[in-house]
């Protein structure tokens, strides 16, 4: 039996949603299409709305595919950032490595 996969399929295109709870579980998906949007996209863009919690795993994957990106000149964008993703990311101190930009509001 195939399980549904918490990320939209490799086939879809546009940003990739990241799951509601972002967990090392769901990290081994979300690596398969940041590579499969590096390679064939060209362009990374992120859905980060629905973000419940978001943990160490996927974090750390969304570090490495914005430094991929740079270092090859391609775009790598966070779009729509739940409260609680951006919560979790300044408390990890990774805005800047993820390559969030945070406005004043999203910090209340």
């Amino acid at each position: 039996m195939i399980s549904a996969s918490p990320f939209n399929a490799p086939d879809e295109t546009g940003p990739i949603r990241l799951p509601v709870h972002g967990s090392t579980v769901t990290a081994e998906d979300l690596r398969t299409r940041l590579v499969f949007a590096a390679d064939f996209e060209g362009a990374t863009e992120i859905d980060a709305s629905g973000v419940e919690s978001v943990g160490q795993a996927v974090l750390q994957l969304l570090v490495a595919a914005n430094r991929e990106a740079r270092q090859s000149g391609q775009p790598f964008s966070i779009h729509n950032p739940s409260p609680a993703f951006v919560h979790r990311v300044v408390a990890s101190r990774l805005a800047d490595e993820i390559g969030l930009e945070i406005e004043k509001d999203d910090l209340q």
